[in-house]
């Protein structure tokens, strides 16, 4: 990385699309009773601890080592998170299509454990990342599935390097690298440890990493095992960014400066502004890491992700990183780029030597998936999708409640800020039929809870206006048109 670039003119930024996405702040009144509400809960633990002994593993003889927990973590979980623990890992006994089935249960000391009730409730599913409406028990995806699974069995029981390969992995790679239109892809079976042990293998000391700051745990602990100089700018602050990038830039003491970004953010619901990311690349001579888990399949004319929805050539992407748990209905991920990227990732990467190969019924699962948005049938999805999105957040952002994101992005974020009105939503809506995901902290900040919706292309209108009239009887029932924008 040389000085030369430091010197260029800054980005005209007005030539291209930077709209980090809406996040509409809320009131004054709204944040200081929110953030009460929190003192509240935590001064109430701290006199359930003081008067009751927790029904918890204690540590004992500890001296001389450092301690198994974190003292606020542990108790955040006792007495802030068990409060609302019911919200959190509920069971499902159905394939997770545009409706699912869930388990009911109950508790009787106060969300320290639960049991199964027998009885079992449908509701429409809007808490899975089924966006193309690929997850479904029955259909061309299953068929194949499984006859692969006849024919290859269940697992290969053996890591890609070793024993782990068979002819669909190397199908799976091709057609992977023809669908995102670049030279070669290496596909993992774990879409977390795509990031996590395939960062390791390409960057390493020497090596700056400028992160956004709310990018995927699996990208921060990918970063961290591969002991790169990490810098944080702000969300989809692409000013923030140019100024980092010029101010390593101009260090001279860098190999290599990469810019970690993601297609759609799975908390926020925005999307990166990739023509300027790329733009800045090219002026200053860095590389770019895009992790599309959310977008590959769900966004553009030929379901291709952010660089097909943003107009980007996916060759001026270094690495183009994405998982198959979303808009395939599979599971595992893939790195794509080009042919020097992926051999150099086969001989220097975790995953491909140490981690479990990708079953041979996922892949069938993937490569049918893949398949069918090739056909006009399967680009209908991504339409409808599309319509269902814009459908849905058009009418929340006429109720009054605050969403955070892009108008394209099937991941609606509603805001509820405290986590009694997340566990009010969650139980008000599963009464009315609707299976929804609450999050809260640590996956968010602890004042900004919220209520996260994911659309899918199998939503009918019909459901999507049922689900709609549920969640604006319990906007009414606890107040929560937030919003001052309309």
């Amino acid at each position: 990385m040389g000085g030369d670039y430091a010197r260029l003119p800054g980005v005209d930024w007005s030539r291209y699309d930077t709209f980090p996405g809406s996040f509409e702040k809320c009131s004054l009144l709204t944040a200081a009773l929110t953030q009460l509400g929190l003192y509240l809960l935590m001064f109430l633990g701290f006199l359930n601890r003081l008067l009751f002994t927790p029904k918890v593993a204690t540590e004992r003889n500890r001296e001389g080592y450092a301690p198994l927990y974190n003292s606020f973590e542990q108790f955040f979980s006792r007495y802030l998170y068990r409060r609302v623990r019911h919200c959190f890992n509920r069971p499902i006994c159905s394939a997770p299509g545009a409706e699912l089935v869930l388990k009911e249960r109950r508790t009787r000391d106060y969300n320290w454990s639960f049991e199964f009730t027998g009885t079992e409730r449908r509701c429409i599913n809007l808490g899975s990342y089924n966006y193309l409406g690929f997850a479904e028990p029955s259909g061309p995806c299953a068929d194949a599935a499984a006859q692969a699974a006849r024919r290859y069995g269940l697992a290969l029981a053996s890591p890609r390097g070793e024993l782990g390969t068979c002819a669909l992995h190397h199908e799976l790679e091709e057609t992977t690298a023809r669908f995102l239109g670049v030279e070669a892809a290496l596909v993992f079976g774990m879409g977390f440890a795509t990031n996590s042990l395939g960062l390791p293998g390409l960057l390493g000391p020497g090596t700056l990493a400028l992160s956004d700051e709310n990018n995927h745990a699996s990208l921060i602990l990918g970063l961290r095992l591969a002991r790169a100089t990490v810098r944080v700018f702000r969300h989809n602050d692409l000013r923030h960014l140019e100024q980092l990038a010029r101010h390593a830039v101009a260090e001279r003491r860098w190999k290599k400066i990469v810019i970690v970004v993601e297609g759609v953010y799975s908390m926020e619901g925005s999307i990166v502004p990739l023509q300027g990311v790329i733009a800045l690349k090219k002026q200053l001579g860095l590389l770019v890491y895009l992790d599309e888990a959310h977008s590959v399949g769900a966004m553009g004319a030929h379901a291709r992700g952010v660089t097909d929805h943003c107009g980007v050539n996916p060759a001026d992407v270094d690495v183009l990183m994405g998982t198959f748990t979303k808009s395939f209905g599979a599971a595992g991920g893939y790195i794509a780029g080009s042919a020097k990227l992926i051999k150099w990732l086969r001989a220097h990467g975790h995953a491909h030597s140490y981690a479990h190969a990708i079953s041979p019924p996922v892949c069938m699962q993937i490569l049918a998936a893949m398949r069918a948005l090739r056909t006009p049938e399967g680009l209908r999805r991504v339409r409808t999708l599309r319509d269902n999105t814009h459908y849905f957040r058009n009418r929340l952002r006429e109720m009054g409640v605050v969403t955070y994101g892009h108008a394209d992005s099937p991941v609606v974020p509603m805001l509820v800020y405290t986590f009694s009105n997340m566990a009010a939503v969650v139980e008000r809506l599963t009464a009315r039929g609707l299976a929804t995901v609450g999050v809260g902290f640590p996956a968010t900040p602890l004042y900004k809870t919220r209520i996260r919706f994911c659309l899918s292309a199998a939503h009918t209108r019909e459901q999507l206006e049922h689900c709609l009239n549920a969640i604006e009887e319990v906007v009414d029932e606890l107040g929560l048109r937030y919003s001052r924008t309309g």
